[in-house]
């Protein structure tokens, strides 16, 4: 919990931390860390062809969902808007213009005034050049 606590110093690094976790088990220890530091978060995942005219749509009903699902944000307007627009500016470092396989964490991490949405995982045009990608959006409530 120490490295977590010098390592997380507002929703940004707590989003990019948490999206960043490979087991279940870090997983956990983050998010008790977040729990007791205040903050409210939700982790997704989501994977697919960035050129199918479906993925957009899987992608932000994901994020929605699991922020309404552990009350991250209220089903208002202005809360559900300042997630979309974080997770907007989040996926542009994560999603090319151009077709490619994508499998990715989603962590979005709220302490009010302020959400964070945080993308990390691999993708790749072809399946041998995989590689890592990130991306992190925030915005104000």
């Amino acid at each position: 919990m120490e490295l977590i606590s010098r390592m997380i110093n507002g929703v940004g690094s707590a989003a990019m931390l948490l999206s960043m976790t490979r087991t279940i088990a870090d997983e956990q220890e983050i998010k008790n860390y977040l729990h007791e530091s205040g903050y409210f978060f939700a982790v997704t995942e989501v994977g697919g062809n960035t050129g199918r005219s479906d993925f957009l749509e899987k992608f932000i009903k994901s994020i929605i969902g699991a922020v309404l699902n552990n009350n991250v944000v209220k089903k208002e307007a202005h809360e559900v808007h300042a997630v979309l627009h974080a997770a907007v500016e989040a996926k542009k470092g994560v999603i090319m213009d151009t077709s490619s396989n994508i499998s990715v964490k989603i962590a979005v991490v709220r302490k009010d005034p302020w959400v964070a949405v945080a993308i990390f995982g691999e993708s790749a045009f072809y399946h041998t050049t995989n590689h890592e990608r990130a991306g992190l959006g925030l915005m104000h409530i």
